[in-house]
C-alpha cells in the first residue's frame, strides 16, 4: 500500500485530511496518542485549528502537515508501507537517549536505524520503516533553491520576520558528506545572508580545516533561518515553524553525517532536552544519519578550555568518516 502525497494539497483543507492521518496512523507512521485529532479546518496562516484542540494537538497537527510538505518539497511523492515490526523488539525498553549508535565498520557511511529512545518524542515517520530515496546530485541545487525561495518569503514568526534584514538559508556543497547545523543567525549572518561568517564562523572554518576538509566541501545551516532579537535562543514555536525547512534541506542533501553545534541545534534535531555536555562524545541518529553533537563555536570563544572537548568530538567523527588526521 502506498500513499500519494501529490493529493495532499487538495485534501489538507477538508475533512478528508483526517483519512490521510488515519492511513499514516495505521501504517505506524504516526505515534500513538490517547486523543482524537480533529483536522477539519485549515486557517489562512496554514495552522490547523479546532475549537476543542489542545495546544499539544495543534502542534501535532501542524507537524504532520509540515512533514508532508517537507517530503513533497524534497521530491518524495509516495510513502511505502513499512515492514511489520517484531513485537518483542518494539516492546524492549530503551535505557538512555544518549546511547551510542552501533555501526558495522568505520567509514562505512549509513548506519542501521534504531528505535527512538523512550524518553524522546517519536518522529512522525520512523526512519527504520520509511525508505527515503536519495535525490540525484544534479537535482539538488534546484531543489534547495526552491526551499530557499520559500524561506525568503516566510512570515510564520512575525517577530523574526519584522526584525530581520534577510533570511539565512544555508551554504556549501549540496553533495556534502558532512552537514553542520547551528542554532540561528547572528548579526553578521543577518547582514550577509550566510551562516557562520562572524567570529564564531571563523573558528568553525578553522575547525573544519583542522579536520583536513574545506568549508566548500561541507554544508552549513541553522535550525532557524532568521536572527532572533538580541541573539536570544530560538523559542520552541520558532523552532517548530522552521523545522520543515531544515528537514527538507537534510532530505535533499542527505549527508552521511551531521554535526550539531551547540545545545539548541542538538536538542532540536534529536528532539531531546538533554544538555550538550551529556549529548557530546557519542553518536546519535537522525533519520538513519549518524549525528555528533559538540559545543557551539561561540561558546568556545567564551570558554577556550572547552576546545579540547570539541576537538575530541571531531576526531571521533573523522575516524568514523575515514578521514586521517
Amino acid at each position: 500500500m502506498i500513499i500519494d502525497l501529490a493529493r495532499r494539497r487538495q485534501v489538507s483543507s477538508s475533512p478528508a485530511f483526517g483519512g490521510l492521518r488515519r492511513k499514516l496512523f495505521e501504517q505506524g507512521m504516526l505515534p500513538r496518542r490517547d486523543v482524537t485529532y480533529n483536522l477539519t479546518r485549515l486557517s489562512s496562516t496554514g495552522s490547523l485549528m479546532s475549537q476543542e484542540q489542545s495546544d499539544q494537538e495543534v502542534r501535532m497537527s501542524r507537524a504532520v502537515l509540515q512533514r508532508l510538505e517537507s517530503l513533497e518539497g524534497a521530491g518524495i511523492t509516495h510513502l511505502r508501507k513499512p515492514r511489520p515490526r517484531n513485537p518483542a523488539v518494539a516492546a524492549a525498553p530503551i535505557a538512555s537517549a544518549a546511547k551510542p549508535v552501533e555501526t558495522a565498520s568505520i567509514g562505512s557511511g549509513r548506519t542501521a536505524a534504531s528505535p527512538a529512545p523512550a524518553d524522546l518524542p517519536p518522529t512522525l515517520f520512523d526512519s527504520a520503516s520509511s525508505e527515503v530515496p536519495l535525490v540525484p546530485a544534479a537535482e539538488r541545487p534546484a531543489l534547495l533553491d526552491i526551499v530557499r525561495t520559500e524561506v525568503a518569503g516566510c512570515t510564520r514568526c512575525s517577530e523574526l520576520a519584522a526584525g530581520r534584514t534577510q533570511t539565512v538559508f544555508g551554504v556549501g556543497n549540496p553533495n556534502a558528506r558532512l552537514m553542520f547545523i547551528g542554532e540561528a543567525p547572528g548579526a553578521d549572518e543577518d547582514r550577509q545572508g550566510e551562516p557562520f561568517v562572524g567570529r564564531a564562523g571563523q573558528l568553525l572554518t578553522r575547525i573544519i580545516e583542522a579536520c583536513r576538509l574545506a568549508r566548500d566541501q561541507v554544508y552549513i545551516a541553522n535550525v532557524i533561518k532568521c536572527r532572533p532579537p538580541g541573539n536570544r535562543n530560538p523559542l520552541p514555536d520558532e523552532v517548530l515553524n522552521c523545522r520543515g525547512y531544515l528537514e527538507r534541506q537534510v532530505a535533499v542533501i542527505r549527508p552521511e553525517f551531521i554535526c550539531c553545534l551547540g545545545a539548541v541545534a542538538a536538542q532540536a534535531v534529536l528532539k531531546t532536552e538533554m544538555s550538550i555536555g551529556r549529548l557530546r562524545g557519542k553518536f546519535h541518529e537522525y533519520e538513519g544519519i549518524p549525528v555528533v553533537c559538540t559545543y557551539h563555536p561561540a561558546y568556545l570563544l567564551r570558554n577556550p578550555d572547552a576546545k579540547r572537548y570539541t576537538w575530541d568530538d571531531m576526531k571521533m567523527l573523522m575516524l568514523r568518516m575515514g578521514v586521517e588526521l
